[in-house]
């Protein structure tokens, strides 16, 4: 039950950071492009592969930490949910080069954050 608790905490931390970064974003920048979705989405990878590699390769993370942030905190924060729903609506809207945009910059971010965070990880 305390390892449901922790990631339930977490990904309460990380959908309240996940609205208040994300409206930021959206807010400061006032564009139709969804760059509040792709930061928080590339913050959250990035993240989760430094946690990992801190957990999984140095072992200086125990389980319920990595349950905490991995699981829970950035669980929230990702969007992925959001991000499908932007993506959809570019494409029913026939905005089909945002469309294509959206899903190559949150794919390839999220796989460069994951991996600049597991090589951060590394050299700690």
């Amino acid at each position: 039950m305390l390892r449901v608790l922790l990631v339930g905490c977490g990904g309460f931390l990380g959908s309240v950071c996940r609205h208040l970064v994300g409206g930021w974003a959206q807010n400061w920048l006032a564009t139709t492009f969804p760059w509040g979705t792709l930061i928080v989405n590339v913050v959250a990878s990035l993240f989760l592969g430094f946690v990992l590699a801190l957990s999984l390769e140095r072992g200086w993370i125990g389980l319920e930490w990595r349950l905490f942030l991995a699981m829970g905190f950035c669980g929230g924060l990702s969007t992925m949910s959001a991000f499908g729903f932007e993506t959809y609506s570019f494409l029913r809207e026939g905005s089909y080069v945002l469309a294509l945009a959206n899903v190559t910059a949150n794919f390839a971010a999220a796989v460069v954050g994951v991996w600049v965070g597991d090589e951060l990880g590394r050299v700690i």
